[in-house]
């Protein structure tokens, strides 16, 4: 079903079910041998959600290596993905809380557990963004399992296509105090003017000295919507049914690097493959994505 203004989701549906795919890719990162990150909420998360292909996947009664075009290198080439993405974003907070910001703000949050795996310097409050279903599922899913947070976590149950920065202050958000954000997953799933508007309030809402990070695709205006359909096709035919066509909205829209500097932050881009060096992964011999190239963004407010 394509995506309208006024579409909603939950962790087993639409734009929400990628979060729970993410999740599931952190889960088998955490497996890895010689692991970059350690995420032990992802997995029981997952399973909380209930898709039985994720469980499936889990449990190793679904070989995604069987798939068509889904070779043992490219799966794990995918995996490696989501471990450098996740690396990259951690590491970006644990340097922002180095130079000594006390207040992040994560975006979109669906089933990210940064606020209860990572170490936060105390005094740190971590405010999670997402619709209300979602924070719901996941602060009664970690409650039940006994989950305690690292910082202090305020939610924020609203959807970003409606006035979040009045909810944000609402919880307790001191603009006035720099802010570490991530909008973390998150471009692709607004329109163009969706994705200026989010980094128009973000910078009014940040004082000198505020971060944020994100990823973007430049190839997103060639969005590949065959291919796209094409890598989703065996997913949905074992049970899950995601199309991403219809969840990504393609075409012309700001260079994410370029827009920022416009507002007045201070921007460095890392391509993906230069993460996988970074973090001594393999670069896959292939795209791994039919959004083409990724590029990770931090930025700092001068």
């Amino acid at each position: 079903m394509a995506r309208t203004g006024d579409d909603s989701w939950d962790l087993a549906s639409s734009v929400g079910a990628t979060a729970t795919m993410v999740a599931a890719g952190r889960a088998f990162a955490s497996r890895d041998p010689d692991p970059l990150i350690d995420d032990p909420f992802a997995e029981p998360l997952v399973r909380a959600v209930g898709l039985e292909f994720f469980s499936r996947m889990l449990d190793g009664d679904l070989d995604m290596s069987q798939l068509p075009d889904a070779s043992p290198e490219r799966v794990q080439a995918m995996i490696d993905g989501m471990a450098v993405r996740t690396k990259f974003f951690d590491d970006y907070f644990h340097d922002a809380v180095g130079t000594g910001i006390r207040q992040a703000v994560i975006l979109a949050s669906g089933l990210d557990a940064r606020a209860y795996r990572l170490e936060w310097a105390p005094g740190t409050v971590v405010y999670e963004v997402d619709q209300p279903r979602v924070i719901e599922f996941k602060s009664t899913t970690l409650a039940g399992l006994g989950a305690a947070p690292t910082a202090e976590r305020r939610t924020v149950g609203i959807d970003l296509r409606e006035d979040w920065p009045t909810a944000l202050r609402a919880a307790g958000f001191d603009p006035a105090a720099p802010t570490a954000w991530l909008a973390e997953g998150l471009l692709i799933y607004l329109p163009p003017e969706a994705q200026d508007r989010l980094f128009d309030l973000i910078t009014a809402l940040s004082a000198r000295g505020s971060t944020v990070a994100t990823e973007y695709a430049p190839g997103i205006i060639d969005f590949d919507a065959d291919q796209a359909r094409e890598l989703s096709a065996p997913l949905r035919e074992h049970g899950l049914d995601v199309d991403m066509p219809t969840l990504v909205y393609p075409g012309q829209r700001s260079h994410v690097m370029d827009y920022l500097a416009g507002l007045g932050w201070r921007v460095d881009g890392v391509p993906r493959d230069d993460l996988f060096a970074r973090y001594r992964r393999p670069a896959p011999v292939d795209s791994i994505d039919p959004l083409g190239e990724i590029v990770y963004v931090s930025a700092t407010l001068t």
